[in-house]
């Protein structure tokens, strides 16, 4: 009898409930490789007089960031993070990327040896010296273990109601992308494993400065002529972004789920084009919206802006990503909104 695997999910928003009901569902069918039960790492807070794990086993529901969609009853939430992955063979890390540290700090030292993770968080993480790290490579530093990446346009609530997408699995080792595609795929989830890791991940972090750029075009009146161009021209930058820091990336990732396809349901849905469209037209603060709009959940785009600004300005490289610029100093207010549109304008040609 072979050892069973048991996977833990540390996060539990609205992408973490998603993915933790295709989990759920998924591992009862193949008991020859994983054990059942999936523990689900959930961050404790009240609703309505009952704590958050409480619900959700008890009504397996996450009614406050996947409301309307049951869990699978072997889903189990957790509110220690050390408890949740103890015996844990495949992590699958899913939450705000600025907590991802914190996390990796209360974990190191409780994991088994062979433990693996994936990644699905979209963003990096600000380095000493200028640079920037990718979220897997913090996970790996952090707990020296190997870790991997899911990216796609996967909006949570399309997902959850199990409407047909796709998603972009970034692994080398062909064992392990077979044995990840096993633990995500299902009928309406269909998963391609994609050896080119760091490009899948960089496209899943970039996309959502993208997102606000698309944002502020429709928070200006724009429509989707100007949008279009908002999403050509950032997936440029996407492109020369990975040629310029990540040399061995590969072109055809791009057209992987995680590149052109993230980066049109990004610009068109989800939270980073909302609360950019809002920012356009409110006068009030990104921070301030964020905690008016989203229900407890975070902001991604303005982050990474911030972020990826960093390593440029750092570099002397603001210029060449004019897009990517443009955008991170909208959100901090060194420019208006509508100088967005100048950037649009006077933006190069060719990269």
């Amino acid at each position: 009898m072979p050892d069973l695997k048991r996977v833990c999910i540390i996060g539990s928003g609205n992408w973490g409930s998603a993915i933790a009901k295709i989990i759920g569902n998924n591992l009862p069918t193949m008991s020859d490789k994983f054990l059942p039960e999936v523990h689900m790492w959930v961050f404790e807070e009240m609703v309505n007089g009952r704590k958050l794990t409480e619900i959700i086993n008890t009504d397996h529901e996450n009614v406050k960031y996947l409301p309307g969609f049951k869990l699978p009853p072997n889903v189990v939430a957790i509110p220690d993070v050390k408890d949740s992955a103890l015996g844990a063979d495949i992590l699958v890390f899913v939450l705000p990327h600025q907590f991802v540290r914190g996390v990796c700090n209360q974990l190191k030292g409780q994991l088994k040896p062979n433990t693996i993770a994936v990644s699905l968080i979209k963003g990096f993480d600000v380095a000493e010296g200028g640079g920037i790290l990718l979220i897997s490579s913090v996970i790996k530093q952090e707990l020296g273990i190997p870790c991997f990446a899911l990216m796609g346009a996967n909006l949570a609530n399309e997902v959850a109601a199990e409407n047909y997408c796709e998603a972009t699995i970034g692994c080398k080792d062909k064992e392990t992308g077979a044995l990840l595609k096993e633990v995500f795929q299902s009928s309406y989830f269909r998963l391609v494993v994609c050896e080119d890791e760091e490009t899948v991940e960089v496209c899943g972090a970039l996309k959502n400065i993208v997102a606000v750029g698309a944002g502020f075009a429709d928070g200006l009146g724009y429509g989707d002529n100007t949008k279009a161009a908002v999403i050509r021209l950032g997936l440029m930058e996407m492109v020369k972004f990975c040629e310029v820091f990540y040399p061995s990336s590969k072109q055809s990732t791009f057209l992987e789920s995680c590149g052109v396809a993230d980066l049109v349901t990004t610009c068109y849905g989800g939270r980073n084009r909302r609360v950019a469209e809002a920012y356009a037209t409110s006068g009030k603060s990104i921070e301030q919206l964020e905690k008016e709009m989203l229900n407890g959940q975070k902001l991604q785009g303005p982050p990474t802006a911030f972020e990826v600004n960093y390593m440029l300005k750092s570099k002397n490289m603001e210029e060449r990503f004019p897009l990517f610029t443009a955008i991170h100093n909208i959100c901090k207010g060194n420019l208006r909104t509508r100088q967005f549109m100048d950037c649009l304008k006077n933006h190069p040609e060719h990269m």
